[in-house]
This record gives C-alpha cells, structure tokens and sequence, in this order.
C-alpha cells in the first residue's frame, strides 16, 4: 500500500466508477484496475462493489477511505510546509462558499490571491452550507464560509458578519407593515426552503420556544426560483438583508423588519480543527475575512 494506491483509490471512490476515475486521472482503466486489485491484495480486504452501474466501497473501503483522505492530507499539508520556506508559497487552497457569497466574492477573491500568490492555485467550490460544513469534516476543503452551520467539534468557527432577516413580499400585493412580529409570521402565505436549509434551521429555531412553527405553502431550494415566486405574487418570504440585496429589484418588492425579537444570520468562516494552516492558507484566509467584511450584495 503506498500513497498513489490510495489516492487511486480515492478517485474511483469519488467518480463511483473505474472509467470516470480514469479518465480524470489520465490513465488507462487496465492500469487502474490493476493498482486497485493489488491495494486489495495488500490488505486482504475488497474495498470496492462491483455493480452495474459503477462501483461502490465496501464496508472495509469505507473504513479505508475516511484514513486515506486523512493521510493524503497529512502527505499533501507536509509537502506545502517544506514549500513555506520558500519566498513564493507554492500549493493549493481549497475554499467553499455558498452561492449568494460567491457570486460577489470569487472575483476579487481571484485576483487578491493571483497578485499575492502567482505560484500557488485556488479551487473554489460552491455549496450549500450542510454540504460545505460535511466537505470540511471530510477533509474535501481547506475551509469555507459558512450560513449558521451546527456545533461540530471538528471545526473552529469565527463569526464574520450578520445580517438582519427581512419578511419580503411583492409590490403587487397589499402593503407590509413597518415591522411584523415574531407571533404574526405563520398567518402569512410563506414560500421557504426546506430543512436542513441553514436559514429554514435559523427560523425553526428562533420561533419554537415562541410556541410558533411555519407552514409554507411552497418548499423551494433555489434562492433565485424562491425569490420569482414572491416577485409574481405567489406569496411572502423570509431573506437576510443581503439577499433581497442580491437577488431582487428594489421595484419589484417591499420588506418588513421582523421582531422584536431581531432575527439574525450569521456568516462564519469554518476550518478544520486537525489541520493547522500554513503560511499560504493563512494569506487566503486573511484576504477572504476583509472582503467577506465589505459588502456582499
């Protein structure tokens, strides 16, 4: 068993099949399958189901694959610490953001580290913060940015910014109040994201020991399919301030305050506790913590 073997390994896992994991690595399937049967024989364990339409681990490929991704790691952090020592860090960052952060931040974002670090590579995936939050325990990202996300003692997270939740409605329909109330919230004809969505967990959350609990009449994931159907007046939604910034017209809505009590998000930087940031992740994250400060919308 040697390094390349599990990451092999890793990438047949990932692609759930011999020949798009073969593809992306550039090699040819027979050698892929032969590095894979020999990782088997080594341990004397099948780490992969055959089935009809790819493959899929094992329970031992399962045990197997949480150690490797946590060894590549450690081989991939030690060869960027030697390379520290070098005036131009040399490496590769991998961050997460949600969608509506990431369609303002990507492009500054790019060229801050471009300038900073002409030697180095930045791979940005975007998520919602459950799958962002699972990709950091996994060790699929160096960190993100994250909306509300649960306790985890795998990670540290440092608050960066909140925003105020505004009751959002069509300038088409009856006039919203200045602010609504916490008790006034359910008897409006809601269009929400469902759980685990991280502002529909906010929500649930601030209203229960109210005795309250919404009933959309629409479930909808996307904030920008969301946000059309309170445009046309299909009914009213709930969105940080910097949502109704980025996502609507000022002449196509009218907002409410809600509270009191305020209901706030909460934008927090994540990263994994286990692994300790060199000097090119800490020049990222340094820049991503001022621009995720500015405006986002």
């Amino acid at each position: 068993m040697d390094l390349q073997q599990l990451s092999y390994f890793v990438h047949v896992c990932d692609a759930g099949s011999f020949s798009r994991a073969a593809a992306r690595l550039s090699l040819a399937q027979p050698t892929l399958s032969r590095q894979i049967a020999q990782l088997e024989q080594d341990l004397g364990q099948r780490l992969l189901e055959r089935t009809g339409r790819g493959v899929t681990p094992t329970e031992a490929g399962l045990a197997l694959l949480t150690n490797a991704r946590a060894l590549l790691n450690l081989a991939q952090r030690t060869r960027e610490e030697l390379r520290d020592l070098q005036a131009s860090p040399v490496g590769r960052v991998t961050l997460g953001l949600p969608p509506r952060i990431a369609r303002f931040l990507t492009v500054p974002l790019v060229q801050a580290f471009r300038a900073q670090f002409p030697r180095a590579s930045l791979s940005i995936q975007e998520g919602l913060t459950i799958h962002l939050r699972e990709w950091l325990i996994d060790g699929r990202l160096d960190a993100a940015l994250l909306f509300d996300p649960q306790a985890s003692p795998q990670l540290v997270y440092e608050t960066l910014k909140r925003e105020s939740l505004l009751l959002v409605a069509s300038r088409k329909g009856r006039a919203l109040p200045g602010r609504v109330g916490l008790s006034s919230l359910p008897d409006y004809p809601l269009i929400l994201p469902a759980e685990p969505n991280a502002l529909r967990v906010l929500l649930d959350a601030v209203l229960r020991p109210h005795g309250l609990a919404l009933h959309p009449i629409v479930e909808v994931g996307a904030a920008q399919t969301l946000v059309t159907l309170v445009v046309q007046g299909v009914g009213h939604t709930i969105l940080p301030e910097g949502a109704v910034r980025a996502y609507t017209d000022e002449g196509e809505i009218q907002t409410a305050q809600i509270g009191p009590p305020l209901i706030q998000n909460s934008l927090v930087l994540a990263t994994p506790l286990a692994r300790p940031a060199n000097a090119l992740t800490t020049g990222v994250l340094g820049t991503l913590k001022t621009l995720a400060a500015g405006p986002l919308a």
